[in-house]
């Protein structure tokens, strides 16, 4: 993956790629060689439009953030102004999303791991990650974000037990585990994005215990340690 991403870097600068602002999302007009490579490093998703000459992607806030200022291939213009800098960017997304510093340093955390990061609105976390392209295989972890701060709206979530059996019941129905990410912000505020390098993040994984499965796997690691004894 980080090889199709180099690609994409590439090809993205050396075009001198824009996107522009659009609300909660970022469009941008690619040709047929930089779809295929959003495609494959899994980077927004196509909108159909009238125009037969222009393809044109929409990236969620934290994917072209991450484009534009991690891998400084993607330029962005705001409605009726040139190209926005970094901070102007930053306030901007904060503005639409206030959670967006803790979900941006969540989403890149993942990104430099290798991980595909995509939506997970529809299994009701914040995330959803593959280890390859998705059309390939399955995703094993869904993600939810938590931060060390006050927020009421990241806080608010799994702070009692039928929130964490109900969000785990349902990942373990489509065959996923959840992953908590603990955004850390020791005391540093989120007025630019230079914040971000002292963000830490926490990952813990929460998952349903079986009786049946650990009696299973006690009995099997007993007699594996029967066999080595008497070897």
């Amino acid at each position: 993956m980080s090889k199709i991403i180099s690609q994409l870097q590439s090809s993205l600068v050396q075009s001198d790629t824009y996107g522009f602002l659009s609300d909660n999302s970022v469009h941008l007009a690619v040709g047929s060689e930089q779809i295929d490579l959003l495609d494959k490093a899994c980077f927004g998703r196509p909108v159909r439009t009238v125009e037969k000459d222009t393809h044109w992607f929409q990236l969620s806030l934290e994917e072209a953030f991450y484009l534009c200022y991690s891998l400084k291939c993607l330029k962005i213009n705001g409605d009726d102004t040139g190209p926005q800098n970094d901070e102007e960017l930053w306030h901007y997304m904060k503005s639409k999303k206030k959670t967006f510093p803790c979900f941006y340093k969540a989403y890149s955390h993942l990104r430099m791991k290798n991980w595909v990061v995509r939506s997970g609105a529809q299994y009701g976390v914040d995330f959803i990650v593959y280890r390859h392209h998705p059309a390939r295989v399955h995703s094993e972890y869904g993600v939810l974000v938590l931060s060390d701060e006050g927020d009421k709206y990241l806080n608010g979530r799994l702070r009692v037990w039928s929130d964490v059996h109900c969000t785990t019941r349902l990942l373990g129905s489509v065959a996923k585990i959840l992953l908590v990410l603990y955004v850390n912000k020791n005391g540093n505020s989120d007025e630019s994005p230079l914040c971000l390098a002292n963000y830490t993040v926490e990952e813990r994984t929460i998952t349903r215990w079986s009786p049946e499965q650990c009696r299973e796997r006690c009995s099997l690691e007993a007699t594996q340690q029967k066999i080595l004894t008497q070897a």
